[in-house]
């Protein structure tokens, strides 16, 4: 698999946070592998906990600090709020118009 531009990369992760977040409660570690799971490639942890806390602080996320069940440090589990869920939605909006746009052209210029 092609690795994915980093601009494009950039324009999707959160939208691809919310949607695995909205999946249920989860940590940085399983959306990582989840991303990685979709076809997202190896994101660095540098570029998910830096946008986790942008959505943290943006009122779209919540983290709740619990105990690992495996008896690790603590970890920071991750749930959707009602802002989060919104702009989830607003962001699939816009890749749809987006992914239609683009199938449009496609279609149109290689008949």
């Amino acid at each position: 698999m092609r690795r994915l531009p980093t601009q494009l990369l950039k324009g999707t992760l959160e939208g691809a946070l919310l949607g695995v977040i909205a999946g249920g409660e989860t940590y940085a570690y399983e959306i990582h592998q989840a991303l990685v799971a979709a076809g997202f490639g190896e994101v660095a942890d540098g570029t998910i906990y830096p946008l986790l806390l942008k959505l943290e602080h943006g009122g779209q996320i919540e983290g709740v600090r619990r105990a690992s069940p495996s008896g690790g440090p603590p970890r920071k589990y991750y749930h959707l709020l009602p802002a989060g869920a919104q702009a989830l939605a607003d962001f699939t909006a816009d890749w749809d118009q987006m992914a239609d746009a683009m199938a449009k052209l496609r279609e149109a210029h290689h008949e």
